[in-house]
C-alpha cells in the first residue's frame, strides 16, 4: 500500500473490489462478494475506509471498517465515506473488474470525477516480483511439473478429454489451493484449436495431445503446456513438434534484461516462418504470471515494452493444422539478467 500511495500522486483516490489487485495491496481475498458492495476506498493522503457487508465481520480487518447490513442501502454508507475522505471531485481509479450494477450506482455519487482504470498503476506495480512472490511462483510451478508426470505415467488411451481434464485438476486440488484455469485436453484434430474445451471425443492410438494447465498457490498462479503422442507418433506432427520445440528454445535463450518483449515473441516467430509454418502460428508467444494467469508484460511482436530483472512471463509458441492438429510446449520464466525456467517438465516428445 505504500508503494501504491506513490504512484497515486497523480489521482485523487482509488476505488478497490475483491479481486488480485485487492489481495496484492492489502492480503484480503474475500469470498462471494459478487452481488453485496465490498469496496476498500482511498485517498492521495493514505486515508482508507473498508466499506464491507456485515457476513464479513469476523473475516476482514482494516484499521477503518465500515460494516452493512442487508436492510441498509450500501450506496448511503458509501456517500458518507466518500465526504468522510474528501472525495468530492477530479480523478479516480477504478477496479477494472468491478460489476457494472456497482459502478453504475457509484456515478450518482462521483458526477465530478474522470474515472481511470486501476490497472493503469497496479499492471505497473505487479510487472515486478519481489522474492516471496517469486518463491511462491516456483512452487506452483514445481506443482505443475509433479502433475504432468503423473498424468503421463498413466494409460491415456481411450480416456476423453474431459475425464483426463478432470484427474489433472484433481491431482492440482491436492496439491496445491486451485486450479489456475479450467485445464485444457485437446487431442487429435482438437489440438488445432488453441483453447478448446475438453469435450466427450475419446483419444485414440496416434493423437497427439495438448496438456495445458496451471495452479494457484498461495495466490499465484503458474501455466504449463506439454504435447505427448499416444501410442505412435505421426511423422508430421512430429516434425511439427521438433520446431515447436526449437521455436521454444530459441525464445528462452533470447530472454536478457533490457531487450524489448517483442524480441522474445519474434526470435519463435521467425524460426516457424522460416520452417513454412508461419501462418499456423496464430497467437502471441507468451503473457505474463502472477496473481493472474495473464496479466504484464504481454510477450506479443508488437510489444515495446522493455523487459527488467523479476518478470515473470510465459513462453509458448505453437502450430495448429486444422483437421491434422497442434503442438504447443509452455514455460514459465523469469528474467535473472537472463531467462531462467519455473517450469522444468520434460520438453521432448513423450511417447505414451
Amino acid at each position: 500500500m505504500k508503494r501504491f500511495l506513490e504512484y497515486l500522486e497523480e489521482y485523487d483516490g482509488a476505488l478497490i473490489t475483491p479481486g488480485s489487485n485487492l489481495y496484492y495491496l492489502t492480503g484480503m481475498a474475500p469470498q462471494a462478494t459478487e452481488e453485496r458492495l465490498f469496496l476498500l476506498v482511498v485517498n492521495r493522503d493514505g486515508e482508507s475506509v473498508l466499506i464491507a457487508p456485515k457476513l464479513y465481520e469476523n473475516e476482514v480487518e482494516w484499521k477503518n471498517v465500515v460494516f452493512w447490513r442487508d436492510e441498509e442501502n450500501p450506496y448511503g454508507v458509501l456517500e458518507r465515506v466518500l465526504s468522510s475522505l474528501n472525495l468530492k471531485s477530479g480523478k479516480i481509479l477504478v477496479e477494472d473488474t468491478m460489476r457494472a450494477s456497482f459502478l453504475i450506482h457509484i456515478e450518482r455519487f462521483l458526477e465530478n470525477y474522470t474515472f481511470y482504470p486501476l490497472s493503469v498503476v497496479t499492471k505497473e506495480m505487479r510487472m515486478r516480483k519481489g522474492e516471496k512472490e517469486i518463491r511462491l511462483m516456483k512452487k506452483a510451478a514445481e506443482i505443475v511439473d509433479k502433475v504432468f508426470y503423473e498424468i503421463a505415467s498413466r494409460d491415456l488411451m481411450g480416456k476423453s478429454e474431459k475425464q483426463v481434464a478432470l484427474e489433472i485438476e484433481f491431482l492440482i486440488r491436492e496439491l496445491a489451493d486451485d486450479v489456475a484455469f479450467p485445464p485444457i485436453v485437446a487431442s487429435g484434430k482438437n489440438a488445432a484449436n488453441p483453447h478448446h474445451s475438453p469435450g466427450e471425443r475419446k483419444i485414440r492410438h496416434g493423437d497427439f495431445v495438448i496438456l495445458d494447465f496451471g495452479a494457484r498457490y498461495k495466490g499465484y498462479c503458474s501455466d504449463i503446456t506439454r504435447t505427448v503422442a499416444i501410442g505412435h507418433a505421426n511423422e508430421k506432427l512430429k516434425e511439427i513438434y521438433e520446431i515447436v520445440k526449437e521455436a521454444q528454445e530459441r525464445a528462452f535463450q533470447s530472454v536478457r534484461e533490457g531487450i524489448k518483449a517483442g524480441d522474445v515473441d519474434i526470435a519463435a516467430r521467425e524460426h516457424i516462418a522460416r520452417k513454412g509454418y508461419g501462418e499456423y502460428f496464430i497467437h502471441r508467444t507468451g503473457h505474463g504470471l502472477g496473481l493472474e494467469v495473464h496479466e504484464e508484460p504481454y510477450i506479443s511482436q508488437a510489444s515495446e515494452r522493455i523487459l527488467e530483472n523479476s518478470m515473470t512471463f510465459t513462453i509458448e509458441p505453437g502450430i495448429y493444422i486444422p483437421n491434422l492438429g497442434g503442438v504447443r510446449i509452455e514455460d514459465d520464466v523469469v528474467v535473472e539478467k537472463k531467462g531462467k525456467r519455473l517450469t522444468k517438465a520434460e520438453r521432448e516428445l513423450m511417447v505414451l
